[in-house]
Protein backbone atom coordinates (compact mmCIF):
# COMPACT_ATOMS: atom_id res chain seq x y z
CA UNK A 1 0.00 0.00 0.00
CA UNK A 2 1.20 3.41 -1.18
CA UNK A 3 1.41 5.75 2.28
CA UNK A 4 0.05 9.43 1.55
CA UNK A 5 2.28 12.01 -0.04
CA UNK A 6 2.26 13.46 3.49
CA UNK A 7 3.52 10.45 5.53
CA UNK A 8 6.11 9.74 2.53
CA UNK A 9 7.97 13.02 4.02
CA UNK A 10 9.64 11.04 6.75
CA UNK A 11 10.06 7.88 5.08
CA UNK A 12 13.06 9.39 2.76
CA UNK A 13 15.90 8.95 4.44
CA UNK A 14 18.02 12.24 5.24
CA UNK A 15 20.93 11.14 2.45
CA UNK A 16 17.95 11.10 -0.47
CA UNK A 17 16.57 14.53 1.01
CA UNK A 18 20.06 15.99 0.89
CA UNK A 19 20.97 14.39 -2.53
CA UNK A 20 17.78 15.83 -3.79
CA UNK A 21 18.31 18.92 -2.18
CA UNK A 22 21.37 19.75 -3.65
CA UNK A 23 20.57 18.69 -7.11
CA UNK A 24 17.63 20.98 -6.97
CA UNK A 25 19.46 23.66 -5.31
CA UNK A 26 22.22 23.60 -8.17
CA UNK A 27 18.99 24.20 -10.92
CA UNK A 28 17.42 26.89 -8.65
CA UNK A 29 20.97 28.23 -8.37
CA UNK A 30 21.95 28.15 -12.20
CA UNK A 31 18.36 30.39 -12.27
CA UNK A 32 19.54 32.58 -9.64
CA UNK A 33 23.29 33.66 -11.07
CA UNK A 34 22.22 33.42 -14.70
CA UNK A 35 19.88 36.18 -14.62
CA UNK A 36 21.29 37.81 -11.69
CA UNK A 37 24.51 38.54 -14.50
CA UNK A 38 21.60 38.98 -17.26
CA UNK A 39 19.84 41.23 -14.53
CA UNK A 40 23.24 43.69 -13.95
CA UNK A 41 24.30 43.82 -17.57
CA UNK A 42 21.15 44.27 -19.36
CA UNK A 43 19.87 42.30 -22.22
CA UNK A 44 17.50 42.94 -25.23
CA UNK A 45 18.12 46.54 -25.20
CA UNK A 46 17.22 47.14 -21.12
CA UNK A 47 20.02 48.46 -19.43
CA UNK A 48 21.65 46.85 -16.72
CA UNK A 49 19.76 46.98 -12.62
CA UNK A 50 22.06 47.75 -9.78
CA UNK A 51 23.62 44.59 -7.98
CA UNK A 52 21.07 44.79 -4.91
CA UNK A 53 17.96 45.37 -7.21
CA UNK A 54 19.33 42.54 -9.43
CA UNK A 55 20.01 40.34 -6.69
CA UNK A 56 16.74 40.87 -5.07
CA UNK A 57 14.83 39.68 -8.66
CA UNK A 58 17.38 36.25 -9.05
CA UNK A 59 16.66 35.23 -5.71
CA UNK A 60 12.77 35.60 -5.82
CA UNK A 61 13.43 33.60 -9.45
CA UNK A 62 15.64 31.22 -8.23
CA UNK A 63 13.94 30.55 -4.72
CA UNK A 64 10.69 29.43 -6.01
CA UNK A 65 11.83 27.11 -8.48
CA UNK A 66 13.86 25.47 -5.52
CA UNK A 67 10.64 25.57 -3.61
CA UNK A 68 7.76 23.98 -6.91
CA UNK A 69 10.64 20.89 -7.13
CA UNK A 70 11.50 20.66 -3.35
CA UNK A 71 8.29 20.21 -2.40
CA UNK A 72 7.20 17.61 -4.76
CA UNK A 73 10.38 15.94 -5.42
CA UNK A 74 13.05 16.26 -2.32
CA UNK A 75 9.72 15.93 0.35
CA UNK A 76 6.95 14.81 -1.16
CA UNK A 77 4.63 17.26 0.21
CA UNK A 78 0.96 18.19 -1.03
CA UNK A 79 0.56 22.04 -0.82
CA UNK A 80 -0.90 23.54 2.59
CA UNK A 81 -1.60 26.73 3.47
CA UNK A 82 0.01 26.40 7.03
CA UNK A 83 3.40 25.51 5.00
CA UNK A 84 2.77 28.22 2.11
CA UNK A 85 2.82 31.07 5.25
CA UNK A 86 5.84 29.02 6.74
CA UNK A 87 7.78 28.95 3.82
CA UNK A 88 7.15 32.70 2.48
CA UNK A 89 8.33 33.50 6.45
CA UNK A 90 11.46 31.90 5.67
CA UNK A 91 12.02 33.34 2.67
CA UNK A 92 11.84 36.19 3.52
CA UNK A 93 14.15 35.97 6.33
CA UNK A 94 16.97 34.17 4.05
CA UNK A 95 15.96 37.30 1.39
CA UNK A 96 17.05 39.39 3.93
CA UNK A 97 20.07 36.94 4.82
CA UNK A 98 21.06 36.36 1.42
CA UNK A 99 20.77 39.70 -0.57
CA UNK A 100 22.51 41.34 2.65
CA UNK A 101 25.26 39.14 2.67
CA UNK A 102 25.61 39.65 -1.21
CA UNK A 103 25.71 43.40 -1.07
CA UNK A 104 27.89 43.41 1.83
CA UNK A 105 30.57 40.84 -0.08
CA UNK A 106 30.05 42.78 -3.00
CA UNK A 107 31.20 46.05 -1.65
CA UNK A 108 34.47 44.14 0.28
CA UNK A 109 35.12 42.36 -2.59
CA UNK A 110 34.71 45.51 -5.55
CA UNK A 111 36.67 47.88 -3.16
CA UNK A 112 39.55 44.99 -3.34
CA UNK A 113 39.73 45.70 -7.02
CA UNK A 114 39.09 42.05 -8.26
CA UNK A 115 36.87 41.98 -11.52
CA UNK A 116 33.15 42.22 -11.52
CA UNK A 117 33.00 38.85 -12.44
CA UNK A 118 34.82 37.42 -9.50
CA UNK A 119 32.91 39.71 -7.27
CA UNK A 120 29.76 38.87 -8.39
CA UNK A 121 31.06 34.80 -8.36
CA UNK A 122 32.55 34.65 -4.70
CA UNK A 123 29.34 36.68 -3.28
CA UNK A 124 26.62 34.78 -4.82
CA UNK A 125 28.46 31.70 -3.93
CA UNK A 126 29.05 32.28 0.31
CA UNK A 127 25.45 34.10 0.10
CA UNK A 128 23.61 31.31 -1.04
CA UNK A 129 25.60 28.25 0.70
CA UNK A 130 24.54 30.20 3.87
CA UNK A 131 20.58 30.60 2.44
CA UNK A 132 21.01 27.07 1.18
CA UNK A 133 21.92 25.42 4.64
CA UNK A 134 19.31 27.22 6.74
CA UNK A 135 17.03 26.13 4.36
CA UNK A 136 17.53 22.83 4.15
CA UNK A 137 17.62 22.61 7.91
CA UNK A 138 13.93 24.62 8.54
CA UNK A 139 12.35 22.64 5.61
CA UNK A 140 13.27 19.31 6.74
CA UNK A 141 13.10 19.86 10.29
CA UNK A 142 9.84 22.14 10.38
CA UNK A 143 8.32 23.45 7.36
CA UNK A 144 7.68 20.13 5.28
CA UNK A 145 6.76 18.23 8.87
CA UNK A 146 3.66 20.81 8.83
CA UNK A 147 0.22 19.27 7.57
Amino acid sequence: MELPVDERVSALPLRTQLVRFVLTGGLSALVDFGLLVLLMHGFLGVPGLGHTSAKALSFVAGTTTAYLINRRWTFRAEPSRKRFLAVVVLYALTFGLQVGLFSLLFTALARQGLALGVVQLVGFVVAQGVATTVNFVVQRAVIFRIR
